[in-house]
């Protein structure tokens, strides 16, 4: 997610930043800064062209936006910025290795057990882990070793309370018993074959991890730690139910004024109207109604005719029939929305405001434009 970008192009779209003042261009400093994929210079070129009159500045100039000319130079700064960022992002990757092939400690927040050199262990944390995977190894389940750990108030390095999906990866983590590992799994000496050995203190034996390992299931998330982290599972993520679901963004404001902007995922409801919510869990502070969501998305791209995406009669009654599978109905709706922004409700009103929900198009209405006819049958 880039919401800086996100409000750049929402700014650039209504013709004015939020306090009122106009938009006349934007100056860069550096295109790679700015966009770095196809897709951000087609929503950046066609935002910034929303009104005439505009420039765009960056180190060799002003740029004419409007200009195949400029337009050129657009394309031709993306490809070396592409460039650049490759050639980054091969560094990064490069020095990480290095790193981890000598045994560094990871860099980021501390891990549990460990103080902040990340070499040395914290005693009173070293032992509730290695009474942890004792008790595991004997037996008892990590749910209940995950609610003795708050009933003792223990907090993990960024001040979370324990769960049984942390708590199992505290247990299981290479890093106890001092090797080193990479997305979830033992890294090995590209010489040797052997497993590196990290620098820090370990905690328990290799055999004690190899013993509280054997106690999960191979299917089980023992060893799912982040993104780049292999699935055991074998199981792809499930597709989105529902239509609004990805394309929502939390509006509460904090007490300093900035906007959350978290992702609102969809719960479950505790009535028969609204048997699904959307509700941020970056915040807490919002939550809507989801079929009622869902018919706003749907307002604006079937039910007026004279809105930004007109669709054939066929495709529209295919979608009002229920012919048309959610899969597709959520491409259509992706084709025209960046996302939508969504205002806190006022609490104790019983009325729903279709106004909470503010989408974001990928393109501005203006008069004389419209979009294309979306693909499908």
């Amino acid at each position: 997610m880039r919401p800086g970008f996100d409000r750049l192009l929402t700014d650039l779209t209504w013709g004015c930043t939020g306090g009122g003042q106009p938009i006349l261009g934007v100056v860069c400093v550096a295109d790679d800064r700015l966009y770095r994929r196809a897709e951000d210079l087609a929503r950046f070129f066609a935002a910034l062209t929303s009104l005439p009159g505009r420039i765009h500045v960056d180190p060799q100039g002003v740029r004419d936006p409007y200009s195949p000319e400029g337009l050129s130079r657009a394309v031709q700064s993306l490809d070396a910025a592409v460039a650049e960022t490759q050639v980054r992002s091969r560094r990064l990757l490069d020095w990480h290795w290095a790193r981890a092939v000598e045994g560094v400690p990871h860099s980021g927040p501390r891990p549990f057990g460990w103080q902040e050199d990340r070499i040395t262990l914290f005693p009173d944390e070293a032992r509730l882990v290695k009474q942890a995977i004792d008790d595991r190894i004997a037996g008892k389940a990590v749910r209940a070793i995950a609610r003795d750990w708050c009933e003792l108030g223990v907090t993990g390095s960024r001040g979370g309370r324990p769960n049984p999906q942390t708590v199992t990866q505290i247990m299981t983590a290479p890093r106890v018993f001092g090797y080193r590992a990479n997305k979830g799994q033992l890294l090995l000496a590209p010489e040797t074959g052997q497993p590196v050995l990290g620098q820090w203190e370990p905690i328990v034996t290799p055999d004690e991890w190899r013993a509280v390992c054997a106690t999960f299931s191979p299917g089980s998330l023992y060893l799912h730690r982040g993104s780049g982290a292999p699935r055991l599972t074998g199981k792809e993520k499930p597709a989105p139910r529902h239509l609004a679901t990805g394309f929502l963004r939390c509006g509460a404001q904090a007490p300093d004024g900035i906007v959350c902007r978290g992702a609102l995922c969809a719960q479950k409801g505790r009535s028969k109207k609204s048997p699904y919510v959307y509700s941020c869990r970056s915040c807490g502070r919002c939550s809507i109604s989801g079929p009622l969501t869902d018919e706003v998305l749907e307002r604006l791209i079937v039910s007026n005719t004279e809105g930004p995406v007109r669709l054939s009669d066929a495709m529209r009654e295919r979608w009002q029939s229920g012919e048309m599978e959610i899969e597709e109905k959520r491409e259509i709706v992706g084709s025209v929305v960046a996302s939508c922004l969504v205002r806190p409700g006022v609490k104790g009103a019983r009325a729903w405001d279709h106004s909470r929900v503010e989408p974001v198009l990928k393109r501005p209405r203006h008069a004389g434009w419209s979009y294309a006819e979306p693909t499908g049958p």
